[in-house]
């Protein structure tokens, strides 16, 4: 680090030589790993690129539409990048999407009816998702209000495929779509990499199973070179305020796979009978198109960042998961606090180094679709968007944390700075 960086820092966040000591040394530790984040960032990037050219993108694609939308060349193009990117048949790229839960939710209320099975072969779907299956109750609109069923596999100590349990319950349910969920989400694994993805599809297909494999895919798109659409997936989901929105777009989700697949998913956007051929956006789709472009870059920076705060917390002797020097799969860095107050004290110095609401101070509350109270650090420029800096866990022992995102390293670096110093460190 620069002195004049130093000593602005040191004048403006009044932080010790201590917390600069021990980013100096995660830093050392850490910069071997950097050059493979930089090869993926930057194969992802050529691979977007190219998909852009292919579809001859122009300015015109960027404009404002309205009404119901018909002929929309920004909105149908930017459909086909995706399906280019992804290697799929066809796609859903919409603002109407409003999170990675709904774009997951449309894809179960598009490919199951009653009676149907939904096999989770990651144990336990993330917090949210837990509502629209209805695990936690018949809730109104759920799919088990619908008569959907829904059975699930618990995932094996090391994190591997429980192989035995997935073949048992695919004879005893007959499943019609199979979900994975690649990031771990509030759970203490390893997240799933998409080359282990390919491997238990190839199991289960080798099964006889013909059930719709969905992978929820929110924060893993651009970790690796490869989505697991590539590898067997019929049906991909997530969220553009997550990592293939880069920052820039404002809302909106996308689901890629198989084209009559997301045709029926199409039906459950908007109606059966009309599909994707609808759903103007009178904001235009500049930003799409451009966060797009710069998602690679953006998801490159973040995982730094990750694998920084993974380092500072393993010198701390913190639980931490993944390790620093583990492969990455997700943008996400999980740290075990133990105690309540650790967690706060790190959300607080999160939300201090935001550009927007640094003044905030994080409280936990009662967010919606979670079981327990959650607190949350996000001084982000698009409201919840998880690919620019933020922080957040349950109120839950061991009261683990979960940091994700950053636009740039140096503003993941300022974050932890803030973080230590509101610990006490």
């Amino acid at each position: 680090m620069l002195g004049n960086t130093k000593d602005l820092l040191k004048s403006t966040y009044k932080l010790s030589e201590r917390i600069f000591a021990l980013c100096q040394q995660a830093e050392d530790d850490i910069a071997c790993l950097f050059k493979n984040i930089g090869e993926i960032r930057a194969y992802n990037q050529y691979k977007v690129i190219d998909a852009m050219q292919r579809e001859r993108v122009g300015e015109r694609f960027f404009a404002a539409t309205s009404g119901y939308g018909y002929d929309d060349q920004g909105r149908d193009t930017l459909e086909r990048i995706y399906a280019r990117i992804f290697e799929t048949e066809d796609a859903i790229v919409r603002p109407q999407i409003a999170s990675g839960t709904h774009a997951i939710s449309l894809c179960l209320y598009g490919l199951l009816r009653p009676g149907d099975t939904m096999l989770s072969i990651t144990g336990r779907p993330y917090d949210t998702l837990q509502e629209v299956i209805g695990i936690n109750g018949m809730g109104p609109g759920s799919l088990k209000e619908w008569g959907i069923l829904y059975e699930e596999v618990e995932l094996l100590d090391d994190g591997s495929f429980d192989t035995e349990g997935i073949k048992r319950a695919i004879i005893d349910h007959t499943p019609k779509v199979i979900a994975i969920q690649r990031s771990r989400g509030y759970q203490w694994r390893k997240s799933i990499d998409v080359s282990t993805i390919g491997s238990v599809i190839q199991f289960m297909r080798d099964l006889g199973c013909n059930a719709a494999i969905v992978v929820d895919n929110c924060y893993g798109e651009f970790t690796e070179l490869l989505e697991p659409t590539q590898v067997g997936a019929d049906i991909a989901a997530g969220s553009l305020i997550k990592n293939p929105g880069g920052g820039i777009a404002p809302t909106g989700g996308y689901i890629v796979g198989k084209s009559d697949m997301i045709g029926r998913i199409a039906y459950s956007l908007t109606a059966p009978g009309i599909g994707k051929e609808v759903g103007s956006y009178a904001g235009g789709y500049r930003n799409f198109y451009q966060g797009l472009f710069m998602a690679p870059h953006v998801v490159g920076e973040a995982l730094k960042g990750a694998i920084l705060a993974g380092r500072i917390f393993e010198l701390l002797e913190y639980g931490v998961f993944p390790s620093s020097n583990d492969r990455r799969t997700d943008i996400i860095q999980s740290i075990r606090f133990e105690e309540a107050d650790k967690l706060k004290a790190f959300c607080r110095g999160i939300q201090k180094a935001g550009p927007v609401d640094s003044f905030v101070v994080p409280e936990p509350w009662d967010m919606p679709g979670y079981e327990h109270q959650v607190i949350m650090a996000a001084g982000t420029f698009v409201q919840g968007a998880s690919i620019e800096l933020s922080a957040d866990g349950p109120m839950r022992p061991p009261y683990i944390g979960h940091l994700q995102g950053g636009l740039t390293y140096d503003h993941v670096k300022l974050g932890l700075m803030l973080a230590l110093k509101e610990m006490g460190i």
